[in-house]
């Protein structure tokens, strides 16, 4: 019997697909779920759904680590985002995740991998160009575009008659995608953009009404662009952003509300929670200000927005986001050291920031007398500078005056 490796939740929709793989394709089925910090009681219990819906093996793995410090921090390093607000918590996530499918799917000789990503999302193409970039003979097959359930009810009608038992859980009024970095709300009355979301939605992070009336104080130390300590202690990537979403989260910081253009051409509306990730983003462009000259820090500003475009559209194992990690690597070299925030009922502000590489020279800044700097240089910068608009402006008389004539 061939086998085939199904990216497995545990949820109506993978419970289904397990017993319809069997049917349709008479596959073996194994089951694969990635642990990258879906909170607690999300995979307690995996195994045995999975084997009690058909599937013969169960592989779950722990890529908490992995995922914060390979994935999550390279791109806090590239300073990428999409379209302006979004900090990519699901969309990161995916390369990882589909990366282990499919070295599961080699280890066991498997002919195809399944997923049930529906036809409308960003996820089927993330998960299918990572198998296709690296292991394009593996058959791929996504059931929402192929089978004929078209509904929840339509799931559960399958369930019922093939005798699969489903978790029973009273159904949310929108969907939810979690891990270290954030966690997503999308669908239901998420999907009018006019609906303001549910307080008692947000499980990360208190309303700014509801923060604390004082503000608190938080440091984190970089080096080479990677967070590496908060509050004077070193911790591990997965400790430092478990500790750091509890503080933001507690003082409001990290929603957002975007109305964003799927990969597929739709816009959709989602809501998103990133209390820790949004407070390294603020520190880590605080100490880049600190750090990186001029000219390179504008053109990683391009980067990061071409950066964000590869990870929301599924292209992480591309040779040019492997390109664009040498140079974003190339420009943290020096973005080490310590940068104090103030983190009070949803906004964030900086106290301080420190670097043993510092570029900023206050005999230079200074509007005090300085020796270093000759104020009477200007003249000539400013001339030569300038020159281009001065003949423009004394070639426009001449035009005119020749046009009248």
């Amino acid at each position: 019997m061939s086998k085939v490796v199904l990216a497995y939740s545990g949820g109506l929709d993978t419970s289904i697909i397990v017993k319809w793989l069997q049917e349709e394709y008479g596959y073996e089925v194994i089951a694969f779920a990635a642990d990258v910090g879906q909170g607690p009681g999300e995979l307690e219990g995996l195994e045995e759904k999975a084997l009690a819906t058909g599937a013969s093996k169960v592989y779950v793995q722990d890529l908490r680590k992995e995922f914060v410090e390979n994935f999550a921090f390279q791109m806090l390093k590239s300073g990428a985002y999409y379209e302006r607000k979004y900090l990519m918590g699901t969309a990161i996530a995916r390369p990882i995740i589909a990366r282990a499918m499919v070295q599961v799917a080699l280890k066991e000789g498997a002919e195809a991998v399944a997923h049930g990503a529906t036809g409308k999302g960003n996820d089927q193409v993330r998960f299918e160009l990572t198998v296709k970039a690296l292991a394009p003979q593996l058959k791929i097959i996504a059931p929402w575009r192929v089978w004929k359930i078209r509904s929840r009810m339509d799931a559960l009608e399958y369930a019922r008659k093939h005798n699969i038992p489903v978790p029973v859980s009273v159904e949310k009024p929108y969907s939810t995608d979690r891990n270290l970095w954030h966690i997503s709300y999308e669908g239901g009355i998420l999907e009018d953009p006019a609906n303001e979301p549910l307080e008692e939605m947000f499980l990360l992070t208190r309303s700014p009404q509801e923060a604390p009336d004082k503000p608190v104080t938080v440091e984190i130390s970089f080096e080479k662009g990677i967070p590496v300590a908060l509050n004077g202690t070193r911790m591990d990537g997965v400790s430092l952003l478990e500790t750091l979403n509890k503080i933001a989260g507690e003082n409001a910081i990290g929603r957002v509300d975007i109305v964003e253009n799927r990969l597929v051409g739709m816009k959709s509306r989602g809501v998103y929670e990133t209390p820790g990730g949004t407070v390294l983003y603020f520190a880590h462009r605080e100490l880049e200000e600190l750090t990186v000259d001029r000219e390179t820090l504008r053109y990683k500003e391009a980067v990061a927005i071409k950066y964000g475009e590869l990870i929301y559209y599924g292209l992480w194992y591309t040779p040019l986001r492997k390109a664009l990690d040498a140079f974003i690597d190339s420009t943290q070299e020096n973005v080490t050291g310590d940068v104090k925030l103030k983190l009070y009922k949803g906004n964030i502000s900086v106290v301080s920031r420190r670097s043993p590489y510092s570029l900023y020279h206050p005999d230079l800044a200074t509007f005090e007398e300085d020796e270093l700097y000759n104020q009477a240089d200007a003249t000539g910068f400013i001339n030569l500078f300038g020159l281009p608009l001065q003949v423009e402006g004394l070639l426009r008389e001449t035009w005119k005056n020749e046009v009248e004539s």
